[in-house]
Parts: structure tokens; C-alpha cells; sequence
């Protein structure tokens, strides 16, 4: 088994994202993707007969999928080039641990500075700080506890 994906290795993850009971794809009706190799024609028919249409982007249109990019380049610069990952599985939880952050505590600029997923407005007292760290103290926020 190699490490590199292909198109019958990716029709697999597929199927599961297309399951009826727990897919993320199942409530869907489009996918939209690049014209990527792995995306054969053999995906595109399992797609089309769950009744999803495959979508393709434009050859070289870059700055159609500028969020993407915005977020490879955001996990590179303030997660991977300060991780020395010791396997798969450091790897993924650090990118899940970043990913969490990059989704509920920094604010995002296309919201007015507003947070995806604020929490719950707490009455903060006047005293005491929490510091909340993820990715072994690499990032760090700064609340005032409840």
C-alpha cells in the first residue's frame, strides 16, 4: 500500500461520505472540486447515482479557490513549520487541534471580526484570566473566566 493517494484508493473515503446515516455529502446536492487527478470518472458516477452533481473549476483558476488557499497557507506559516511531527497520528491531531482554532476562537476578517462559532456570552468577573492552549502551547487565547 503506498502512501499516495490515487482515484480507486479515494472511491472508498468516498462511499463513506455518501452514507446514508453518517455521511457529510449525504444531505448534498453538489461538489464542487478542482481538476484534480483523483477525481475520476469512476467517482463522478458514484456521485451521480447518490444524486450529487460533480462540479469542476475552471482550468487555472487559482483565485476562485482563494479561501482554500488562504487556509493552507494560515496552517503552514502558524502550525506546520512549528511542528516536528513524530508520526501520522501527531500529525493529524495537531491539524485537528489547529483546525478547531481556526474555526471558533480567532476571528475571521470576511465576518467583521466576528467568530464562526461563538460560544455562549459568559458574564466575565473582573479577576481572573484563563489562558486556553492548543497544539502544546504553540497558540494560545486569552479569555476571562465565567
Amino acid at each position: 500500500m503506498s502512501s499516495q493517494p490515487h482515484g480507486a484508493r479515494v472511491t472508498n473515503p468516498l462511499r463513506r461520505l455518501l452514507d446514508d446515516f453518517e455521511g457529510f455529502l449525504a444531505s448534498h446536492t453538489h461538489l464542487i472540486h478542482d481538476r484534480d487527478p483523483l477525481f475520476t470518472g469512476a467517482m463522478v458516477d458514484i456521485l451521480q447515482a447518490c444524486g450529487i452533481e460533480s462540479v469542476k473549476l475552471p482550468p487555472r483558476s487559482p483565485n476562485l479557490n482563494a479561501y482554500a488557499e488562504r487556509f493552507v497557507r494560515s496552517i503552514k506559516s502558524e502550525c506546520l513549520e512549528h511542528v516536528i511531527p513524530i508520526g501520522e497520528q501527531h500529525l493529524r491531531r495537531a491539524v485537528d487541534s489547529y483546525v478547531e482554532h481556526y474555526n471558533r476562537d480567532r476571528p475571521h476578517q470576511g465576518l467583521g471580526n466576528n467568530l464562526l462559532h461563538p460560544c455562549a456570552q459568559l458574564v466575565p468577573s473582573e479577576d481572573r484570566i484563563v489562558c486556553d492552549e492548543k497544539i502544546g502551547g504553540l497558540i494560545r487565547s486569552y479569555r476571562r473566566a465565567a
